[in-house]
């Protein structure tokens, strides 16, 4: 389970406040990727926090509005679909974190990233592997940005339903496929991620 065993030794380094870093959205085929950014109150307790991949859908959408409740600052940030194409998703990923971390309310001092790759920020920071499920700071993050883009996917379901967006968020299921070789690409849908579309079709 997460602690603050991070956010601890980042403050006893003098760096103070600490915000935790997470995306959502990497790899579907549709939609934008998100990232938030996320200070927790030093020891904050939320029961039930975890890795947002390790949570019902139910369980997230309850956390996400207590999270926003106790934490100091929150913010949640998007890279668009066009950013993903024009420069790749690692570099929509980091742009989507950058906006975060810089939309806090309260400015932070220091960064726990998600994963292995330190995206560019103006605070210094570190990464830390699987980080969700080691980190409140992070697991809070998470929870924000998987809720914020599920949210998103089901605004473009609205308006895109033939592509059955609320069933898969985007992700690179049979439905989809299906649904992608039966009514072609839409303007939402990530066109470099459709290179490889040919192997899909059904007959």
């Amino acid at each position: 389970m997460p602690d603050y065993s991070f956010e601890d030794a980042a403050r006893a380094g003098g760096f103070t406040p600490v915000c935790g870093v997470d995306e959502a959205g990497r790899g579907p085929l549709a939609g934008p990727v998100c990232a938030a950014a996320v200070i927790l109150p030093p020891g904050c307790e939320i029961e039930g926090l975890n890795d947002s991949k390790k949570l019902t859908e139910k369980k997230r959408e309850a956390l996400f509005p207590v999270i926003q409740q106790k934490a100091l600052a929150w913010s949640v940030a998007f890279a668009d679909v066009n950013e993903i194409d024009s420069f790749n998703i690692l570099q929509a990923t980091f742009l989507a974190m950058h906006r975060a971390v810089e939309g806090l309310s309260l400015p932070a001092a220091y960064a726990l990233i998600d994963g292995n790759r330190l995206p560019p920020l103006a605070i210094p920071g570190e990464t830390v592997v699987k980080g969700d499920s080691r980190s409140m700071s992070i697991a809070a993050a998470s929870v924000l940005a998987k809720v914020s883009r599920d949210r998103v996917m089901l605004e473009l379901d609205q308006q895109y339903p033939q592509y059955a967006f609320a069933q898969h968020k985007g992700y690179g299921t049979a439905l989809h496929y299906e649904r992608i070789n039966e009514f072609g690409v839409s303007p939402v849908h990530r066109v470099t991620f459709l290179k490889n579309l040919d192997e899909h079709k059904t007959s």
